[in-house]
């Protein structure tokens, strides 16, 4: 039984099929297949501190379109990784843009002035705030949302995507000062994967020490200032951290210091570190471990509102067992939509309740609850719980539609056995 005073509730199909089209709409596996990507230099006219005209002269944005059921959605520019001194193009770059296409995003992979190529601190700041610039200012032109523009970057791009999220107010020497350059360059969500994070602890990776300041590597002071965990702030945007223990080219206090910067600064921040796997495994398709990193990733997109704008709700209520309160549990509140934030919570004693900001969506939604297999003696469970999309296993699944309730009535669940 399920009781509202403001929601109404109606049947859905059970929720094993919409569960099913979240895992295939998050899927890493699903890379959409789409028509070769289009080049966009971001100088059109040429860029700034340029030494030349070859294609490694001009930092390009590789555009790969979301589909069309995706316009107005979020977009990431992508920065492969490579020491500062090449381009891991295809792992660190095509396959995260087909992905990103996977999710309803439009993808960016941007081709960086290069170290190894003469180019030095600050060019890759230079280059990295105009990709966000560019997109931002051209949110139109590519459908997307200008309030979900991302970073995601691999080892030295994991470095570049660092600095895109912390050092996104400053306006190096060479910087250009076009309509393009007036809109903001802050990311609004940063991925970060086996990040370069230091140039100057015992973990820090020399090579892209070198390749990133060339004549000024040598010099401590300049290293230590992008080393940017010591440039985390408040405004720095959420992140998302992935990590290997066994990475010995980029060990891991490299992504566990920002992760600790973040904490420190009340940064919204996920971590997770996988026992093992090399440095630079991408996406580490075949793992069967590694693998489920980006299932982790789209669902932490998913939950902060990334993937679907939609405003939530505050909801509270209390869910009994025969008219008994549930000693413990979960409660969840899964949209319709497979993008959209899905909100949970804990039940203590019968009791939960979640906030305006981790609310269910103001949608139709299904519900599932979770609890000990304590509280029904004799009823099968798995590993120690019992978990429910129906009153009583003869009844239609939960359904509530949340659309424009602001303040709705405390719920009352009453699970039959």
């Amino acid at each position: 039984m399920l009781s509202h005073a403001s929601v109404g509730v109606s049947n859905v199909l059970r929720l094993g099929v919409a569960t099913c089209a979240l895992m295939l709409a998050l899927s890493p596996l699903r890379l959409a297949a789409a028509a070769e990507p289009q080049a966009v230099p971001l100088w059109p006219n040429g860029a700034p501190l340029t030494t030349g005209t070859a294609a490694a002269d001009q930092p390009f944005l590789e555009v790969y379109p979301a589909a069309d059921d995706a316009a107005g959605g979020p977009a990431f520019v992508i920065c492969p990784g490579g020491g500062y001194g090449a381009l891991a193009a295809d792992h660190e770059g095509t396959q995260i843009a087909r992905w990103a296409n996977g999710i309803g995003a439009t993808a960016f992979v941007l081709h960086y002035r290069l170290g190894s190529k003469g180019y030095h601190y600050p060019v890759q700041l230079i280059d990295v705030q105009r990709a966000l610039r560019h997109v931002r200012s051209n949110a139109a032109r590519y459908q997307v949302d200008p309030q979900r523009i991302g970073i995601i970057g691999f080892s030295a791009g994991g470095h570049l995507a660092s600095m895109a999220a912390t050092l996104f107010d400053e306006r190096p020497a060479g910087t250009t000062d076009d309509e393009v350059d007036a809109v903001s360059a802050r990311p609004d969500v940063a991925v970060l994967g086996y990040p370069v994070i230091s140039l100057t602890a015992a973990h820090s990776h020399r090579g892209s020490r070198k390749n990133l300041l060339g004549p000024a590597a040598d010099d401590d002071n300049a290293a230590r200032r992008l080393d940017t965990d010591t440039r985390v702030t408040a405004a720095t945007p959420p992140t998302f951290l992935f990590q290997t223990d066994e990475d010995t080219g980029v060990p891991a206090e490299n992504a566990v210091s920002f992760y600790l910067a973040c904490r420190r600064e009340r940064v919204p921040a996920e971590l997770h570190v996988f026992e093992r796997g090399p440095h630079g495994v991408g996406f580490a398709l075949g793992d069967p471990v590694l693998s489920t990193w980006p299932d982790r990733l789209a669902a932490w997109l998913r939950d902060r509102g990334f993937l679907a704008v939609a405003s939530r709700v505050p909801v509270k209520g209390r869910v009994t067992i025969d008219g008994q309160p549930v000693s413990w549990g979960m409660i969840s509140f899964v949209p319709e939509n497979p993008r959209a934030a899905v909100a949970t919570a804990r039940i203590r004693n019968g009791d939960f309740k979640l906030d305006e900001k981790l609310g269910p969506v103001a949608a139709p939604v299904r519900v599932t609850v979770t609890y000990s297999a304590a509280d029904t003696p004799g009823v099968p469970g798995t590993n120690g719980v019992v978990t429910t999309t129906k009153p009583r296993p003869d009844a239609e699944p939960w359904r509530l539609d949340f659309s424009g309730a602001l303040a709705p009535e405390p719920l009352t669940i009453d699970i039959v056995r």
